[in-house]
């Protein structure tokens, strides 16, 4: 089957085309992010394959259904890039990848932290000019600090089960409670009780209920000197206001692999280049902000089953299977 592959670096290319060999499918990369003006591209193809920063909005599935497009395959596990009503309107079948290695992000997510908490990067940056001063390094123990996980699903448990391991004091907040999160210690609370926190990580999707889920008010209602860590999605943070509160001192220090405006900036190399975007010039101004570019979910093991969990859902489709990780409208947020 004939697939037009949006977004895919040479590392990802090179793997895809390793994992098709048992496949056969007919992959033609696009060197363009998925959008209004690039959708023509895939006019002839029955099946585009997307990720995280394309633009598969109604627009685009209107195109996309024209040009004969039947079905829209992310590379990913959210999906919140996708208008999924619009798809099933059109009849577009969207898959995505359900689940890979969690203890990817759970892992980079810990390591954010650990290197927020005790100045790593900037004590690295020193000692290459031969400064092996410690002042402005302090950092805290985390033993029997407090770390509260927002999504406590597959990857939020993970992370939640090695900060308990680091003698840390877990408590989660989400919609559905997870037994392996309270069978690990875990302990569910309320919006209030989050300001007990040291620490905060974002693992929940994102979608129109959880999108600014840290704002002004739940900012200003944290501990003074609260540290934040963001590895699932940039709309969750109203990074305006993350601004502020670090300015303040209300919030002691963030550290993000994903950002609002990422589309835009994200998998390429703009080191020549000046950047236009002001908001994240002032981010990477802060001592206290690390910013890494949406590499937590690369390890060699997440690729591989991320690929791999692409190329056979696009098998199904092809052979006329049942697709185990279709995205049902009304069974999307489950």
């Amino acid at each position: 089957m004939r697939v037009a592959i949006f977004s895919a670096e040479k590392y990802e290319r090179k793997l895809l085309d390793e994992r098709n060999a048992s496949h056969g499918h007919e992959l033609v990369y696009v060197d363009a992010l998925l959008a209004a003006s690039t959708a023509s591209a895939a006019v002839g193809f029955p099946v585009v394959s997307v990720f995280v920063n394309d633009i598969v909005d109604r627009d685009v599935l209107k195109r996309l259904a024209a040009g004969g497009t039947q079905l829209v395959a992310t590379r990913s596990t959210g999906f919140n890039h996708i208008d999924v009503e619009a798809a099933t309107e059109l009849g577009v079948k969207v898959v995505r990848v359900t689940e890979y290695s969690p203890n990817s992000v759970a892992e980079f997510a810990v390591g954010l932290l650990l290197a927020l908490n005790r100045k790593i990067p900037r004590a690295y940056n020193r000692t290459r000019e031969g400064n092996f001063e410690l002042d402005g390094l302090m950092g805290f123990d985390l033993f029997g600090r407090t770390v509260a996980v927002i999504g406590t699903g597959r990857i939020g448990t993970v992370f939640a089960r090695i900060m308990a391991g680091f003698g840390c004091n877990v408590i989660g907040f989400d919609a559905r409670r997870s037994p392996e999160f309270e069978k690990i210690g875990g302990r569910y609370v309320g919006v209030d009780e989050m300001a007990e926190a040291d620490v905060i990580s974002l693992h929940c999707p994102l979608t129109p209920e959880t999108h600014h889920i840290v704002n002004a008010r739940s900012l200003a209602g944290m501990k003074r000197g609260t540290l934040l860590i963001n590895t699932s999605r940039g709309g969750l943070v109203d990074t305006e206001a993350a601004i502020e509160a670090l300015k303040s001192g209300q919030l002691g220090g963030m550290a993000l692999d994903v950002y609002e405006q990422e589309a835009s900036l994200f998998f390429k190399d703009l080191s020549s280049t000046v950047i236009p975007d002001d908001v994240i010039q002032r981010l990477v101004s802060f001592p206290n902000v690390i910013l890494t570019g949406h590499q937590a979910f690369f390890t060699r093991e997440a690729l591989t089953t991320i690929l791999q969990t692409t190329l056979a859902s696009i098998s199904d489709f092809a052979a006329g299977r049942p697709l185990a990780n279709e995205i049902v409208v009304g069974l999307a947020n489950t």
